[in-house]
């Protein structure tokens, strides 16, 4: 059913179509539409869930953990300063193979206090063992929580995943959203059936101390599954495209590659405006491309350095810092094209919600020709 609504209101119905039995979050700008409207669905028996009320974000995860591990499907949702605070509680979830699913609607971390977005939140958490999913648009943030909670919910992965989309440029606007119908979800999405549960009949225990002669052996156990998941996202991805027609098997996604000499790489809602300026820097017979991560956990190295094979140069527009170093996609791609003779250079840009326009991914071109990156873009030099 095609309908056109709001990002955020179009995530949440697919959240209440994924039939989670427990929600417990806390509102923040912008994420609270996403959960004013599942209160709601609630409040209105819409969605058969218990919405716990919580006085802060780290109680929300808090919340989710116990329920999760008492063998609920759960949700929740938060943003930036949200997500730091439950920095903590996040690298718990991981460590005990919580299959949590969790919309992060991106924005800056402070300070100095912002409200628009850039992707610092969720990349800050990279190394907490969640998967991490990119959309470029409402419709792909929509399916992604699908695959979500199908990859999540594996057996072979049971691992918590974020499913993050631009916050305001998408959470905020409207766009004409396939949506699934009740019947459709179910029949991609099984009903959640844990491996392991606390049960005062069976007792177990989640999350236990560890020992140094034990501890690096969890971590490699987390790191291996992480990595492993791979077959699983491209597997449930391949499955939604024969089911709804919408192919999200590949980790990541090339455009106007098989030529390109200049590839640009980058996630989320700025892919769109880089195909539109790749499409008039064609028609001026430059030959431009764009590698658009969609998966950025775990990291498709194999895929980015095939799609990168035949490229010039590579230029990669980072929405984060990884202050003292450089973008973290940027360290990523440079990982993967270890070895390699092609350039990377790395342009921060477009953090604390600056508008990218056609004519900076131009001059982002221009600058990678030229072969001058590892910048930040924009720069106000006459405020410094």
């Amino acid at each position: 059913m095609l309908k056109i609504t709001e990002g955020s209101i179009a995530v949440a119905d697919a959240v209440r179509l994924c039939r989670p039995q427990v929600v417990a979050a806390y509102p923040i700008t912008p994420q609270t539409h996403i959960v004013e409207a599942l209160a709601d669905m609630v409040a209105n028996a819409t969605l058969d869930a218990d919405y716990i009320t919580v006085e802060s974000e780290f109680s929300a995860l808090s919340a989710c953990i116990g329920a999760s591990a008492a063998g609920s499907r759960t949700y929740s949702a938060t943003t930036s300063q949200g997500l730091a605070l439950m920095f903590e509680v996040c690298f718990n979830v991981a460590g005990m193979r919580l299959p949590i699913v969790m919309t992060i609607a991106n924005r800056a971390l402070g300070a100095p206090l912002s409200i628009w977005n850039d992707q610092q939140d969720s990349i800050s958490l990279r190394d907490s063992g969640w998967l991490q999913f990119y959309a470029e648009d409402n419709q792909e943030a929509t399916d992604l929580h699908y695959i979500a909670y199908r990859v999540a919910e594996d057996p072979a992965v049971l691992l918590p995943a974020f499913v993050c989309f631009d916050g305001f440029i998408l959470s905020h606007t409207y766009e004409p959203i396939e949506m699934l119908s009740q019947e459709d979800a179910d029949k991609y999405l099984p009903k959640f059936e844990p491996k392991d549960r606390l049960d005062a009949k069976d007792p177990i225990s989640f999350g236990m101390y560890a020992t140094p002669d034990y501890y690096l052996e969890f971590r490699y156990e987390n790191d291996k599954v992480l990595k492993d998941a791979r077959t699983a996202i491209q597997n449930a991805g391949k499955e939604f495209g024969k089911m709804f027609g919408r192919d999200y098997s590949a980790m990541v996604e090339g455009y106007q590659l098989e030529d390109a000499e200049t590839v640009l790489v980058a996630m989320g809602s700025i892919c769109g405006t880089v195909k539109d300026s790749i499409d008039e820097m064609r028609a001026e017979g430059k030959k431009v491309g764009l590698l658009r991560i969609r998966v950025f956990r775990p990291f498709p190295s194999e895929d980015v350095a095939k799609a990168l094979l035949k490229a010039k140069r590579v230029a990669v527009l980072d929405k984060n810092i990884s202050l003292g170093a450089k973008g973290a996609v940027a360290l990523e791609i440079k990982d993967a094209l270890y070895g390699s003779p092609v350039p990377v250079y790395d342009y921060i840009i477009a953090l604390g919600g600056r508008d990218v326009r056609k004519k900076d991914i131009r001059e982002v071109v221009a600058l990678a020709e030229k072969g001058k990156g590892d910048l930040f873009y924009g720069l106000r030099t006459e405020v410094l």
